[in-house]
């Protein structure tokens, strides 16, 4: 029975080792491993360090231009990782501004510039962006006045309205001879963006900018759009060094007008154009041979017929040459049709040199940027930003990652994530048709045939509540059944003699005397 009772034990032990819900594990927020300028993970679950603006939008209505919208650190709705808390922007139809000083300024030198952070639209958004800015470091700014107007030297991240899915990296180029700034933004991904807004599952997002002025945009640390600073952004970086002169005019005589061929347009086969365009009936003889047939005393009738037949075929060849010349000039017609009219050499005005020309070879060689900052107006809310960092070292960025996103991840799953979003569409589709069949049969049956399960609980938990109550019932059995065991075995006035269990039905004289002379003979054979 001790044998047992250890068992059963050892398996409850089991069980609350074997059906711990992954969610209990407790999630560590990432550390930097190298040199950094900003790093920010939310570990502390706190907005410290952080500045939410007070200033207004130019140019807005007056209901709508204050950065009024609510900023919270939170954990994720559907978090696989508790502890885990970020930045979630909370409120609708609001303008959000929020940002962060650096612990020193970045300068564009010799090493390259890695920004990097997570994105989950946790609400899929109809308008909104989640793109964050890196402020240019100025004696003059101040954080608690960020607005759209804050000088910024990199806009980088998603954004959407309606069906437009974008993927932003747009700098600030200083023209060397005004020393104003144009913004300058990269091609578009050739890739599909929209799942990034609409799977509900956390992205990392990443910009290298090198000093060779390559660039690369990473998403879930796969290249999605790359290319150069002098090349691949618009406008271009420099200007073209000569540009068409604004005071040419083209001459009034000037005949820009000829026959050239279309492209891919080939002569018909059967067009000649050296011989000359028969009139239709022209020449047809079928008259003639009627007048001279009338001025003629025919013999008899079979020469009359003879001569209608003759008439007849030369008509019929008359109509076969009208159709021929037809179709020849119909041919004609379409071999005009595939000639273009246009210019041997149309006019263009002549090129002068270009007097806002400049040439700079080093466009990474941006303005110092000295603080990170959101600042956006979302039509929905929820969207969560985690895992801030800007670091020159390629290898802080991996580890920051691996530290962070990477768990996220893999505890979000891939397929496992998909199949969760269909299960709780259905869930939510089969909820609604069992709440209007309830409404149609409430009249009918008002008690209910099932019990609910009890909401927001993961079935993890419920799983594990279930186990453990079972496994403790066993225990409580085990333990109810080795005590009524122990009373029928227990010991009599001094504990050293076992107690016979008497049969009550019996109750004749002789078999009573020989139960008390045997109880009898044991106390003497004791002492």
């Amino acid at each position: 029975m001790e044998l047992k009772f250890r068992l059963c034990v050892a398996l409850l032990a089991m069980g609350l080792c074997c059906l711990r819900p992954a969610s209990l594990h407790t999630f560590k927020a990432p550390e930097p491993r190298g040199e950094h300028f900003f790093a920010e993970s939310f570990g502390e679950g706190t907005l410290d360090g952080w500045v939410v603006s007070s200033a207004k939008k130019e140019g807005a209505d007056e209901d709508i231009a204050r950065y009024d919208g609510k900023w919270e650190v939170e954990k994720m709705k559907r978090s696989k990782l508790p502890g885990d808390k970020g930045l979630v922007l909370k409120s609708q139809d609001k303008h959000h501004a929020i940002s962060a000083h650096f612990s020193r300024p970045f300068i564009f030198d010799t090493q390259p510039l890695i920004v990097q952070y997570e994105v989950n639209f946790q609400t899929v958004p109809d308008c909104g962006g989640a793109y964050l800015k890196l402020l240019t470091q100025t004696p003059d700014l101040d954080l608690k006045r960020f607005a759209d107007t804050t000088p910024y030297t990199i806009m980088f991240g998603p954004d959407k309205c309606g069906e437009d899915h974008k993927l932003h990296f747009i700098f600030r180029h200083k023209n060397p001879n005004t020393g104003e700034f144009e913004e300058k933004r990269a091609k578009k991904p050739d890739g599909d963006l929209k799942s990034y807004f609409t799977d509900k599952r956390t992205h990392l997002y990443t910009l290298v900018v090198k000093p060779d002025n390559s660039f690369e945009i990473l998403v879930d640390e796969k290249v999605v759009n790359s290319g150069n600073l002098l090349t691949d952004m618009t406008p271009s970086v420099n200007p073209p060094a000569e540009i068409e002169d604004p005071d040419d005019r083209k001459p009034d005589d000037w005949d820009e007008k000829t026959k050239k061929q279309k492209p891919n347009a080939g002569k018909p086969d059967d067009v000649n154009e050296d011989s000359p365009t028969r009139i239709a009936g022209a020449d047809a003889v079928s008259g003639d041979n009627t007048e001279s047939a009338e001025g003629e005393d025919l013999a008899d009738e079979s020469d009359v017929e003879q001569q209608r037949d003759e008439d007849e075929d030369e008509d019929i060849d008359d109509e076969s040459d009208d159709r021929r010349d037809n179709r020849r000039e119909d041919m004609d017609d379409d071999w005009d049709e595939a000639m273009d009219d246009e210019s041997v050499a149309a006019w263009e005005p002549r090129k002068i040199p270009n007097p806002d020309f400049f040439e700079d070879l080093h466009p990474f060689r941006m303005s110092p940027i000295g603080a990170v900052g959101l600042e956006l107006w979302s039509t929905s809310s929820d969207i969560f930003f985690d895992n801030f960092l800007v670091t020159s070292d390629l290898s802080t960025a991996e580890h920051w990652a691996n530290d962070g996103w990477l768990l996220k991840r893999e505890a979000e799953g891939g397929a496992d994530m998909e199949a969760e979003d269909d299960a709780e569409e259905e869930a939510e589709d089969d909820a609604e048709e069992e709440d209007e069949l309830d409404a149609e049969e409430e009249a009918e049956d008002p008690l209910p045939l099932t019990m609910g399960t009890a909401d927001g609980l993961p079935w993890p938990v419920v799983l594990y509540v279930a186990v453990v109550t079972a496994l403790a019932t066993v225990l409580i059995g085990v333990v109810h059944y080795k005590k009524t065991t122990q009373k029928k075995t227990c010991d009599g006035d001094s504990g050293d003699y076992t107690h016979e269990e008497e049969d009550s039905t019996e109750s004749d004289n002789d078999n009573e005397g020989v139960r008390g002379s045997t109880r009898r003979r044991r106390k003497l054979d004791k002492y």
